[in-house]
């Protein structure tokens, strides 16, 4: 089922705010309507449409997982998401074998090759690990993780067909040579489950790194006497913070704490969810763990949290209540904001004529009734 557009409907509009307009949807583009377009949709005002949401970090749901190295897994998690508002997202892989991640990114690559059509879209891979901290692995597995081993890192872009479009890894190992890699190859350098000093952060802010993986989880955090990872990346202009917002990850204060710091335009909200999102509590696996889970938390057997559950539409919406910013405010960490850090903001991230007709219709509480990808509905709880 295809769109045809908007009339006479709330929509969240770039540079404009919410006004009461339409636009049309052509060559699955976002148009300006010239007055003789037929079957539009109007909706009421209990209705907004906003960007379609972008999660640049998501491991799995619904069973399934991006480490799972089958076409069927990845589309399922694509057509899951949909549920919560998600238009595109990058399936996130973790610390396994060479052998194992590697299989999970020729997956992938050849997913996005196949131009699946259902779903959220594909933007590449976010790779959490291996390149990271021993100390502050959090769930990954310590006897895979590889210090700032570039040579690894192009085998890894090579079997992804260049699909790699973000990596987690910590500063400190090899740091420089490592950041200098990915620069070039136009890859977003996200530093995460690291024990990088602030120095190490401003250092690796002025060689390209752009990003904080989900910031305050698994870094060195902020002393008075020594700013850490965190501190480093609070202060660091160039650093965009992604947070998980679910209230067990982060906790409300430091959730404000986060956004007074960096202001609306450098926060990204993630869900770093896991196959267990979307079902109920119970015992599932990441990784090859067993991960433990009940309500809102996702834990190891150990205690260390897993993941999570959380949904985009339920973070966006936890932000407002925490935070107390307006809905457009919120959506922009979930749509423009990931959007400018992988650079596709030209095409994706918000509603403005010449970009792509990816949106979501939702309400004041955001509960989701509609998602758009390219003119094609990909989820519908509203027709």
């Amino acid at each position: 089922m295809e769109i045809k557009g908007f009339k006479n409907t709330n929509i969240y509009f770039e540079n404009q705010g919410i006004v009461k307009s339409g636009f049309a949807v052509k060559d699955k583009k976002i148009a300006p309507l010239t007055g003789g377009e037929e079957g539009l949709l109007e909706l009421d005002d209990k209705y907004l449409v906003i960007p379609g949401f972008i999660d640049k970090h998501i491991h799995g749901s619904n069973h399934s997982d991006a480490m799972y190295p089958t076409f069927e897994d990845i589309l399922n998690i694509a057509k899951s998401i949909a549920q919560e508002g998600v238009t595109a997202f990058l399936p996130t892989t973790m610390t396994q074998s060479k052998e194992n991640v590697a299989a999970a990114l020729a997956n992938i690559r050849k997913y996005i090759e196949q131009n699946v059509e259902e779903g959220a879209a594909v933007l590449g891979v976010h790779l959490e690990g291996p390149f990271i901290s021993k100390k502050y692995k959090g769930s990954q597995h310590e006897q895979f993780i590889l210090s700032g081993d570039i040579e690894s890192m192009k085998y890894f872009q090579e079997v992804s067909g260049n699909n790699i479009r973000q990596v987690t890894f910590a500063y400190e190992e090899n740091g420089p040579e490592f950041t200098k890699y990915l620069v070039k190859e136009g890859i977003v350098a996200s530093i995460g489950h690291s024990d990088a000093t602030a120095a190490d952060v401003f250092a690796a802010a002025k060689a390209g790194v752009t990003s904080a993986t989900h910031t305050y989880n698994a870094m060195r955090g902020l002393h008075h006497r020594e700013a850490g990872t965190l501190g480093g990346s609070m202060l660091a202009d160039e650093i965009s913070c992604e947070l998980i917002a679910d209230l067990v990850h982060v906790s409300p204060e430091a959730i404000r704490i986060l956004y007074k710091m960096k202001g609306k335009d450098k926060v990204v909200l993630v869900t770093d969810a896991i196959e267990s999102k979307h079902l109920t509590d119970g015992v599932y696996h990441l990784g090859g763990q067993e991960v433990f889970v009940k309500g809102d938390e996702a834990r190891l057997a150990s205690g260390v949290l897993a993941g999570s559950n959380l949904s985009m539409n339920k973070a966006v919406k936890n932000f407002m209540t925490v935070t107390g910013v307006s809905l457009t405010d919120a959506v922009d960490l979930a749509t423009i904001n990931p959007a400018r850090v992988l650079k596709i903001d030209d095409r994706k991230g918000s509603i403005n004529f010449g970009k792509d007709a990816d949106f979501a219709v939702i309400d004041k509480d955001l509960n989701v009734y509609l998602t758009v990808r390219g003119g094609k509905v990909i989820y519908n709880n509203l027709l």
